[in-house]
């Protein structure tokens, strides 16, 4: 019993540990007027405009939305790469 509330606890701090990591990777993505930066943890840290975009609302629409899927696909293969590097979280079970 306390050996499985032992491996839970390091499992959390590892947790914790890659968080904190994938937190301070960056990540940039540019297109269609539309520049995004988001970090590991996939939080949005901004976003640029180009002012040409404001006044054609759909176009605007939809210039966002494949740039935001373009950066998370980003964000995702480079927190894989990062997860594999620091060894991820070898759940029992998962691998």
């Amino acid at each position: 019993m306390f050996n499985k509330l032992k491996q839970i606890k390091n499992l959390r701090d590892k947790a914790k540990v890659i968080q904190s990591a994938l937190s301070e990777e960056m990540v940039e993505h540019s297109s269609k007027g539309i520049a995004i930066k988001m970090d590991g943890n996939q939080i949005v840290k901004s976003i640029v405009i180009d002012e040409k975009l404001l006044a054609d609302k759909a176009r605007l629409e939809t210039a966002l939305a494949e740039t935001m899927n373009e950066i998370i696909k980003k964000v995702q293969k480079k927190m894989a790469l990062k997860l594999q590097q620091m060894g991820g979280l070898d759940l029992p079970g998962l691998s």
